[in-house]
């Protein structure tokens, strides 16, 4: 790694992509090398910069247009296993920071985080380690002793949703129509209307409506599942 940090800001949002650059514009070892807004351009930059040669962090927003953030962050994983990924959210940290890890998150950090915060995640994970508050570890202890308390029983709610199913759920209570999920993750309507089914049985909701509730519960009361 080269004594500056290299970053790409992957956000869809103009004015969050300026905020997030005067913060890293204040520590003189960072910064931005490159924007995207959408999944497939964050994907495409990178490529460009031959990943990991040419860049050290992504900071990358979960709600992107195009390809859902979490899948972006599974491809560059995948492809470019040695570029960290910071992930970025509005959601509280209990509620997707131990998905995003378990996906290969170097980290996650809500976007209305402290700045001082902001520029030591970038550093930490671009030393190759993992940037996690006090409120991913105690979510990351309570997703390990749910998963050892729920050896051999099935698990509900959110947390027993497959990825697919959690870009759904997360779609349909943003309002996002089952054409509308459809064309954003390339899936025909009724494929949707079956993940919206399961969706539906997992979370104890018989509608559209309670499922929104339920999700606002959830953000309300902290950990999923």
């Amino acid at each position: 790694m080269t004594s500056i940090i290299r970053v790409l800001l992957g956000d869809d949002h103009r004015i969050v992509r300026e905020g997030l650059k005067q913060v890293l514009a204040d520590a003189p070892d960072i910064t931005v090398l490159a924007e995207a807004q959408t999944g497939p351009e964050v994907l495409a930059r990178v490529d460009a910069l031959h990943g990991a040669a040419g860049l050290d962090v992504v900071l990358l927003d979960i709600a992107l247009p195009e390809r859902d953030g979490l899948d972006v962050l599974q491809v560059l994983h995948r492809q470019h296993p040695g570029l960290p990924v910071l992930m970025l959210s509005t959601y509280p940290e209990k509620q997707y920071a131990v998905r995003c890890i378990k996906l290969g998150a170097a980290g996650y950090l809500n976007k209305s985080a402290d700045p001082d915060d902001m520029v030591a995640a970038v550093r930490k994970v671009a030393q190759g380690g993992l940037y996690v508050t006090p409120a991913t570890a105690e979510a990351l202890a309570a997703a390990m002793a749910a998963s050892a308390g729920k050896a051999g029983v099935a698990s509900a709610g959110v947390d027993a949703l497959s990825h697919r199913e959690h870009q759904v759920f997360r779609l349909l209570t943003a309002g996002l129509s089952v054409s509308q999920i459809g064309a954003q993750l390339g899936l025909a309507a009724n494929t949707v209307s079956t993940y919206r089914a399961r969706i539906l049985d997992k979370t104890g909701t018989k509608n559209d409506v309670e499922l929104a509730l339920y999700a606002e519960r959830q953000r309300q009361s902290g950990p999923l599942g």
